[in-house]
C-alpha cells in the first residue's frame, strides 16, 4: 500500500471533520428530543424488551436520530470526499447532453429486455448496442451526477455511490440513467474508453469488515442482477483499491479512523486546537499529530523553535502561529499551514 502522507492526512481530516460534526450532536439527554408521537407510541409495544438495553425510549429515539445522522454523515460525505482523494477525482453533474434518436431507441429496448426478462445484462452487448457512430444528436440525454469523475488521455471514469441497501426500484432507473450517460459521452468523446459503476463502500452480508462476496450481494435484491452486470459494481475493498490503484486501501483507510475515534477523541481534538498547548505540554501535542496523520502540523512542530525566532520580526508570523488548527467547522487552516510552511 503506498498512500502518501498527504493522502493520509487529507483522509484524517475527513475523519476529524466528521467525528466531531457527530459529537457536537450527540444526544447527551432527551430535553432536545424532537417531537416523535408515533415512534415512542410504537415503542411502547417494545418497552421490555428496549428496556434490556436501554432505560429511556426518549433518548432511544434521539440515539436512532442521531445514528440516521451518522449514516447520512458518511454516505453523503465521507466515503464521497475519501474516494475524491484517493482518485484525484470530482463530483461532475452532466446537464443538457444530446444523445441520438436512434440511441434512445436502442435504451428503451434495452431496459425493456431487462424489465421483462426477455435479455440478461451484458456490459459488453449493451456497449455495442448503444456506442452508435451515425445519427444527429437531437434528443435531451436523462441528466445525471457523477459521485466520483475523472479523466485520462484515453478513458473517462464515473462512479455513483451508492448505500449498502439501495431501494430495490432504483436499480431500473439507475441503469437507465448509466445508458444515457454512456450514450451522450459516447457522442461526445468518441475516442475514449468510458467505465461507469456503481460503488459500495463496504459488503454488509460478509463476515470480514473488508471483505465481500459479489455473488452473495448480488442476490441482495432481485432487481439488482437483473438490471446490472456484475463488471458494472465495484464492492468494499474492490472500490477503495480501484480508486486509490492501490492494493489493501480498505484497511488502511479502517487504520486511520481508528487511530483517530477514541473516546478521548474531543479532549485531543481541543487540545490541539488550542495554540498555546504547544508548549505546555509538546509531548502530547506531538503524541496526538502523530496519531492523527496530521503530517504538515508535525513538521511545524518540529521546526516551531524556528518559526518563533522568524517571528520575533514578522508580526504577521506571530498572528499566524496563535490560530487554531481547525475553525468553528471543523474546517483545516489551509492558508496558516501553508504560511507557516512557507517559511521553511
Amino acid at each position: 500500500m503506498k498512500l502518501n502522507d498527504f493522502k493520509k492526512e487529507l483522509i484524517a481530516l475527513e475523519v476529524i471533520r466528521t467525528l466531531k460534526s457527530r459529537f457536537d450532536n450527540f444526544p447527551e439527554d432527551a430535553s432536545d428530543n424532537r417531537n416523535a408521537p408515533f415512534h415512542e407510541a410504537f415503542l411502547n409495544a417494545f418497552k421490555f424488551r428496549i428496556e434490556k438495553h436501554v432505560t429511556d425510549i426518549p433518548i432511544f429515539v434521539s440515539l436512532a436520530s442521531w445514528m440516521h445522522g451518522l449514516n447520512t454523515s458518511l454516505g453523503q460525505s465521507f466515503f464521497e470526499n475519501v474516494a475524491h482523494i484517493l482518485s484525484d477525482g470530482i463530483k461532475q453533474k452532466f446537464v443538457d447532453q444530446l444523445i441520438t434518436a436512434e440511441q434512445q431507441s436502442v435504451i428503451s429496448d434495452i431496459i425493456s429486455g431487462l424489465k421483462n426478462h426477455t435479455r440478461e445484462p451484458n456490459l459488453i452487448k449493451e456497449n455495442e448496442e448503444i456506442f452508435l457512430k451515425y445519427g444527429k444528436p437531437t434528443v435531451y440525454a436523462t441528466n445525471f451526477t457523477a459521485d466520483v469523475y475523472y479523466e485520462e488521455d484515453n478513458t473517462l471514469t464515473l462512479i455513483e455511490l451508492k448505500t449498502v441497501k439501495p431501494n430495490s426500484d432504483i436499480f431500473k432507473e439507475q441503469k437507465n440513467k448509466f445508458l444515457n450517460a454512456k450514450a451522450a459521452l459516447f457522442k461526445k468523446y468518441p475516442q475514449k474508453e468510458l467505465k461507469f459503476y456503481l460503488g459500495f463502500p463496504f459488503d454488509p452480508l460478509n463476515n470480514n469488515s473488508i471483505g465481500y462476496d459479489k455473488d452473495r450481494f448480488f442476490n441482495y435484491s432481485i432487481d439488482f442482477k437483473k438490471y446490472f452486470d456484475k463488471q458494472e459494481v465495484l464492492l468494499a475493498d474492490e472500490l477503495w483499491d480501484f480508486l486509490s490503484q492501490e492494493k489493501e486501501t480498505m484497511p488502511r483507510i479502517l487504520e486511520i479512523i481508528n487511530s483517530i475515534a477514541k473516546p478521548d477523541f474531543m479532549e485531543k481534538f481541543n487540545f490541539i486546537n488550542d495554540p498555546k498547548n504547544f508548549e505546555i505540554n509538546s509531548e502530547k501535542f506531538e503524541a496526538i499529530l502523530s496519531q492523527w496523520y496530521l503530517y504538515r502540523d508535525l513538521k511545524i512542530f518540529n521546526n516551531y523553535s524556528k518559526l518563533k525566532k522568524v517571528a520575533e520580526t514578522e508580526k504577521r508570523l506571530q498572528r499566524i502561529l496563535k490560530q487554531n488548527l481547525f475553525d468553528s467547522k471543523t474546517n483545516y487552516k489551509e492558508t496558516r499551514a501553508f504560511s507557516l510552511l512557507n517559511v521553511l
